[in-house]
């Protein structure tokens, strides 16, 4: 009932938030901005990006809090989280102890990475006066017993473990650290989200997760995730220009606010863009206008209609038009059977321009 709560929760904080992102990646476009308007707007986008942050651990232990799972190195991926880490945690040694014969593990590489910074803060908090944390990975197979323990599959699992030299924990505390909103640190220093999140996103993931402690000798904690023998991906993003176009769009969404603040974006990009508020007025819109139509933008949830049963009927009256499912919920659950039904996208709120022009272009471009 709580990661149903917090789903919903967080659903409509990104909404909001994707108002604020929409509006100042739109303004930092404008070359006659002054410095400081500027650098005032890019402290706006990494606030946003914090508060996202936050409903993203809301929907880590949500249930569908799984967003785009591809094989990952773990082994790169605890390297490269641990030097970020390491440069502003000088009081710290940190050891790792990484098997090269651990397979990769199909996740959620932004998610992945959430559990490692959770693990690698919890251990620093545990040592207000400096001290060491000793990362290591390691392969193992989970058989009929432990598998019915954890209620996971039968298989080979990757193990990661973060191990610290602090203050340690009781068995009542050790009992509750996964619980939402539980913490041991003073008014104002810990939301009690973190370690839920590591649970949820682990559980999400088809793994489970172990903590051994004792007062005054540290704490370890095991995280299990299913292994894979599919090739890890290794290209990354690159960050440039919006990518423009001149196509006609249909964007259908609920919330005022986003419609208003997704059209300037797509306008802002070449696009002309016809906008609606309810699924029905979108049908009629797009049965006015589906020869002209290239690309449909749909919200999953709507009042009138649902976002999988206007996706079929957008299908039916054109089959070949192209489909980008928006979103303030993650990929799982409803948004993954519409993908499986053929659409072609799925962006997550709040997005910025830069994101909208590369989804949108792809699509359309894949299309020709």
């Amino acid at each position: 009932a709580l990661g149903t709560l917090a789903g919903g929760v967080a659903h409509d904080f990104n909404n909001l938030m994707m108002g604020i992102q929409g509006r100042a990646s739109m303004m930092l476009t404008d070359g006659s901005l002054s410095g400081i308007h500027a650098e005032q707007i890019r402290g706006i986008e990494e606030i946003v990006k914090s508060a996202s942050e936050l409903t993203h651990q809301l929907l880590g232990f949500a249930r569908g809090g799984k967003y785009h799972p591809h094989p990952v190195d773990i082994n790169a991926l605890i390297e490269a989280t641990t030097r970020m880490f390491g440069r502003t945690r000088k009081e710290l040694r940190i050891h790792l102890n990484l098997s090269e014969a651990v397979k990769s593990v199909e996740a959620d590489k932004g998610q992945l990475e959430q559990v490692l910074m959770n693990l690698y803060v919890n251990a620093w908090q545990a040592m207000p006066t400096g001290g060491t944390i000793d990362i290591g990975t390691r392969k193992l197979s989970i058989r009929n017993a432990e598998a019915r323990a954890h209620d996971v599959s039968i298989g080979e699992y990757v193990c990661i473990s973060v191990s610290d030299t602090g203050i340690g924990m009781d068995d009542t505390t050790s009992k509750r650290i996964f619980d939402p909103f539980f913490t041991t640190k003073e008014m104002g220093r810990g939301t009690g989200l973190g370690l839920a999140s590591v649970y949820g996103i682990v559980k999400n993931h088809g793994g489970f997760i172990d903590v051994a402690s004792q007062p005054g000798a540290g704490t370890t904690f095991f995280v299990y995730l299913p292994a894979t023998d599919l090739a890890a991906e290794t290209s990354e993003a690159t960050v440039g220009q919006p990518v423009r176009g001149s196509e006609t769009v249909l964007l259908v969404d609920d919330e005022t606010m986003i419609v208003d603040v997704a059209t300037n974006m797509l306008e802002l990009l070449g696009y002309e863009v016809l906008a609606e508020t309810s699924a029905a007025n979108a049908l009629e819109t797009f049965t006015a206008n589906s020869e002209r139509v290239d690309l449909v933008i749909l919200d999953m949830i709507m009042p009138d209609i649902h976002g999988g049963e206007l996706f079929d009927r957008i299908k039916k009256i054109k089959p070949d038009v192209r489909t980008l499912l928006s979103s303030g919920y993650s990929i799982d659950g409803d948004a993954a059977e519409i993908m499986k039904r053929g659409c072609d996208g799925f962006i997550q709120k709040p997005f910025d321009l830069e994101k909208l022009s590369e989804v949108v272009r792809s699509i359309l471009d894949a299309g020709r």
